[in-house]
């Protein structure tokens, strides 16, 4: 099968990127479906840590062409400064492609983000304020920019934003935010965004279908993790796109006749950043020494991510959302040095047991974990890369993962190192 999906099964920040390394060296191509640059995926090679938003994090490798497809909102700024700053560390960006389709994040949705943030108050959702929001909402209502329309002539360029920039400015007043836009001004952006990136447009839904019906590998990188999907999440806790495998179909144009493998990545523990309900969180030393140990740290906002046991009962519903044949588990060198480790495999809710995960945002606050304790393990694992060498207790806690999900854990992270990594054969 040579198409693979890498889809984080909780609230993001699973080690997504590091997983897509991994397997970026065996693929010809590897694809963004969805999100824009308030994702963020770091890969240690060599020491060395690379940080991406926008690119797909296959880059690294220098036969994978990355592809940034249809369903992607791209904030040109963040991109051209990632291209540059690869170019600059000796990596060619030759092999990136943009598709004509995806949408262009403007500088008026970034700071409409913030102003919408702000009249939230109270119960505002957290947001990156990266504009990705207010970009994909001009898309559903048709008033955005494709990246295609770059090359179009500036007559007609300029025309389009004087329209957009009437209904923005006259929006921005309603929000009592002081923004007046120029046409002028930002038409000078986008030659500036054309004269960098026109070599790289394309539409790469010929490009991935075209290398599919050849047996090309294709690698599917998901920027954020199912449970913040605006269908399938804790809503209005969410991002602004689909993050199911499901959406690969429409966020990279690929017919359904072709037939995607997924991968769906666990983190040992759990973590989430910004606003929402979190019900295994931890508020004591046990989530500081998470917090700690684990470096939990947005790659994106740099906000510290609130920390919490492993949640099962999520991961479950995750896992039927999207239908993954093994499980990639991360960090589980973090778990070392606790004596106890709590696993939460259902919910109460009014002390009623639920059967189905509540991804309702205001039911989901107001659930009990039901916990499994399981005995920790004291040895240091960071940089274990064969699986009979992991401590007992922690060969336990991965086994009782499988039996409850019914599916096997086929790759282990064990550090954050590309190296630090198990890769069970023949279960993959």
């Amino acid at each position: 099968m040579p198409a693979l999906a890498v889809v984080g099964m909780q609230w993001g920040d699973e080690g997504k990127g590091k997983i897509t390394d991994l397997f970026a060296e065996k693929s010809d191509y590897v694809v963004r479906f969805h999100g824009g640059s308030n994702a963020g995926h770091t890969v240690e090679v060599n020491g060395v840590a690379f940080k991406f938003h926008q690119i797909p994090s296959g880059i690294l490798h220098r036969r994978t062409t990355a592809v940034i497809a249809n369903g992607t909102v791209v904030d040109a700024e963040q991109l051209i400064s990632e291209m540059d700053a690869l170019e600059q560390q000796g990596y060619s960006t030759s092999r990136l492609w943009i598709s004509d389709r995806a949408q262009l994040v403007m500088p008026y949705h970034r700071a409409l983000d913030g102003a919408e943030e702000r009249l939230r108050g109270a119960g505002a959702i957290g947001t990156t304020k990266r504009g990705i929001g207010p970009c994909y909402a001009d898309k559903a209502a048709r008033n955005g920019f494709r990246v295609g329309e770059l090359l179009w002539d500036e007559g007609r360029l300029l025309e389009k934003l004087k329209f957009t920039v009437a209904v923005k400015n006259a929006y921005a007043n309603a929000l009592s935010e002081s923004m007046q836009l120029s046409a002028e001004e930002l038409l000078k952006n986008m030659l500036k965004w054309k004269e960098r990136l026109a070599p790289h447009i394309t539409d790469t839904a010929y490009m991935l279908n075209a290398a599919l019906a050849k047996g090309k590998n294709v690698l599917f990188e998901g920027a954020h993790g199912i449970l913040l999907d605006i269908d399938h999440g804790n809503y209005p806790f969410v991002t602004s796109s689909n993050t199911v495998p499901g959406n690969i179909y429409t966020g990279a144009g690929i017919n359904t006749q072709q037939r995607v493998k997924v991968l769906g990545v666990v983190k040992a523990y759990a973590t989430r950043v910004g606003a929402g309900p979190f019900p295994t969180e931890l508020q004591d030393e046990t989530g500081q020494h998470l917090a700690e140990k684990g470096a939990e740290f947005g790659t994106t906002t740099g906000r510290k991510r609130r920390c919490g046991w492993l949640d099962l009962f999520a991961v479950k519903y995750c896992d039927m959302l999207s239908g993954t044949s093994s499980i990639a588990l991360t960090k589980l060198d973090v778990l070392s040095g606790l004596s106890s480790i709590r696993v939460a495999t259902g919910y109460r809710l009014k002390g009623k047991l639920l059967k189905h995960y509540p991804h309702d945002a205001l039911l989901l606050s107001e659930c009990v974990p039901v916990y499994k304790e399981m005995k920790g393990w004291e040895e240091d694992i960071t940089g274990i890369t064969k699986y009979r060498d992991l401590p007992t207790n922690a060969v336990r806690y991965i086994e009782f993962i499988e039996k409850y999900l019914g599916k096997p854990v086929s790759v282990v992270s064990t550090g954050q190192s590309r190296s630090s990594t198990i890769v069970r054969k023949g279960i993959l």
